[in-house]
């Protein structure tokens, strides 16, 4: 059986840096990195791929 307690996997949420439309969900390893994470993704909005950085839910 799993351990009750705080999870190390947590939901986050995508948000495109020039247009701030929030495009992409991902699941991310707190304990692991705790830090904000950036990704480099295809935006359907402006057609081409742009940075995306990690938001507050």
């Amino acid at each position: 059986m799993a351990k009750k307690g705080k999870q190390a996997n947590e939901i986050i949420t995508l948000q495109c840096e020039s247009c701030k439309n929030r495009n992409y969900t991902s699941m991310k390893n707190v304990r692991q990195h705790p830090e904000r994470m950036e990704l480099k993704k295809y935006c359907k909005f402006e057609r081409k791929h742009t940075v995306h950085k990690e938001t507050k839910r």
